[in-house]
């Protein structure tokens, strides 16, 4: 017998976010609102210098919510309580540390033990970041691969990039949304049908000579490929060259001459 999986929800509410004595209260509000748009919502502060404050409310613009329920403890320790799996997110290298994981395979091992219990991100103060003895109380530890020249990473951004790589973890969104409005992908024969009608009207307007057709039409085909028309967008253009192949009387239909140059005409190699 096998066991449901537990829904997104569930292992969200298993995730609790830790901030160990953060500096700036906006940082804080930042944070907050950085898990609420990836669906996170317990945080937890590790003797914060000024909170409540309200400026973490401004900064929380919408997530104020998360900062009223926060909860807030005077050490590492009684904010681990009751976990399974603690990560801590650092950029600095430590003596006897057990080996990093990037931001994408921590997650990943987050959501999993989630599964079965509760589990603790970890971050840093603003300015000094973990102490040894913090790492030390977690499990793990991870680091975000940001540019080795500049690798500080303002706290509620490094929260806002570990939210969404747990959520991508927990959801496997697979695809991305579907376009409103989208409408079905033409057919190979309507694509080959629009190609046909291109290469008529340019030979009909004297744009391309058939006896040295060079490269137009496998490029018209490859930028097609490119685009990956509609079929509404295939019948779109369609009706646009039929109407610049029989114009209406008295309209203009060519540009004087010099101003519309032979860009069928490649350059030397």
């Amino acid at each position: 017998m096998t066991t449901a999986p537990y829904s997104s929800s569930l292992l969200f509410d298993r995730i609790r976010v830790v901030l160990s004595h953060p500096s700036h209260p906006g940082n804080i509000g930042a944070a907050a609102r950085a898990m609420k748009t990836m669906g996170l919502s317990r945080l937890v502060l590790v003797n914060p210098k000024e909170f409540p404050h309200a400026q973490a409310d401004a900064m929380a613009a919408g997530a104020t919510d998360l900062l009223v329920q926060a909860k807030v403890v005077d050490s590492m320790s009684v904010a681990l309580q009751g976990t399974v799996l603690a990560v801590a997110l650092t950029a600095r290298r430590r003596e006897l540390a057990t080996p990093a994981l990037w931001a994408r395979d921590a997650a990943a091992e987050v959501v999993q033990a989630a599964a079965t219990g509760e589990v603790a991100l970890v971050f840093g103060n603003e300015t000094s970041g973990l102490s040894n003895d913090e790492l030390g109380l977690c499990r793990r530890w991870a680091t975000v691969p940001v540019a080795p020249d500049f690798s500080s990473l303002n706290l509620a951004a490094a929260v806002q990039v570990m939210c969404y790589e747990l959520r991508l973890a927990a959801l496997d969104p697979g695809s991305p949304p579907v376009i409103s409005g989208a409408g079905k992908v033409a057919s190979h024969e309507e694509v080959e049908g629009l190609v046909a009608h291109i290469e008529r009207a340019a030979i009909g307007s004297g744009f391309l000579d058939p006896a040295s057709p060079k490269r137009l039409i496998p490029r018209m085909r490859r930028l097609l490929a490119r685009a990956v028309p509609e079929k509404e967008e295939i019948n779109i253009l369609r009706g646009m060259i039929a109407a610049l192949e029989n114009p209406l009387p008295g309209a203009p239909c060519r540009a004087e001459k010099g101003q519309n140059p032979d860009i069928n005409k490649e350059k030397p190699k």
